[in-house]
């Protein structure tokens, strides 16, 4: 991996955004211990980097510790480059064998299989994150990512809404975060390649063809014809103004 040097313009389009997704939504808190669920993709070793670099310098004004935590989802992929980036900041990967693609493929033989597959990662990830002592789960979830959730909740679902950027799950008595949630995917993307960061390409057979990615190319027409539609989605998200929906009186 490539040194890496930061601009003064990482700190407009990176940190600060991100400090400030964790300061409005008190995300993290002094001396808490904060898992971060690692998969080797762009998004989750970008976290850690940002995160470590917020820790390292103090940027929130108080010290957190941070645990990385790897599913091993029994896929034929290697996982040394994302490994030796995590102990090249300092932290030793928490490895999680699971069973998790065998469950899905040839037990239950899903034939839309990312709902089943995310509900046991998840599960697995949070209970692991509250035995090494953490009491918030960090996932790499981006703007992009609640953008397109927002709307496929609305075109499959008819629903209006997004994930939100920190959820208490009162089952496993974890806070899942997402400090990233002011930043765009696509600025991810750059700062990964400007920086040469390790990403592991992800090797399930569904990759690339799920409903999610119909919805992302919707965004990014969107954001062709309409450049602020990301800025203008975290606005009507925090403002939060329910009483413009329609309220129906009475059922007919």
């Amino acid at each position: 991996m490539n040194e890496i040097k930061l601009s003064y313009k990482d700190n407009a389009r990176y940190f600060n955004p991100i400090r400030k997704a964790i300061l409005n939504y008190e995300m993290i808190r002094p001396n808490e211990k904060v898992a971060i669920g690692m998969s080797g993709g762009k998004d989750s070793t970008s976290l850690l980097f940002f995160l470590d670099e917020l820790k390292r310098h103090k940027r929130l004004g108080f010290d957190f510790e941070i645990v990385p935590i790897c599913l091993d989802m029994g896929l034929p992929v290697d996982i040394t480059p994302m490994k030796e980036f995590v102990e090249n900041l300092g932290y030793t990967l928490e490895i999680v064998p699971t069973n998790i693609m065998e469950v899905v493929f040839d037990i239950r033989k899903e034939r839309s299989p990312c709902s089943l597959c995310a509900k046991l990662r998840r599960g697995i990830l949070y209970s692991r994150a509250k035995e090494l002592g953490c009491s918030k789960v960090a996932l790499g979830h981006h703007l992009d990512d609640a953008i397109e959730t927002h709307f496929m909740n609305f075109f499959f679902h008819g629903q209006m809404g997004s994930f939100d950027p920190i959820s208490y799950l009162s089952k496993t008595d974890i806070s899942l975060i997402r400090p990233m949630v002011y930043v765009a995917e696509g600025d991810i993307i750059q700062f990964v390649k400007r920086q040469g960061l390790p990403v592991i390409q992800n090797p399930c057979p569904v990759d690339k063809h799920t409903k999610r990615e119909e919805i992302k190319h919707v965004v990014t027409q969107l954001s062709t014809s309409y450049p602020d539609v990301r800025q203008k989605f975290i606005m009507a998200m925090e403002k939060g103004e329910t009483e413009v929906f329609w309220k129906k009186l009475k059922k007919v």
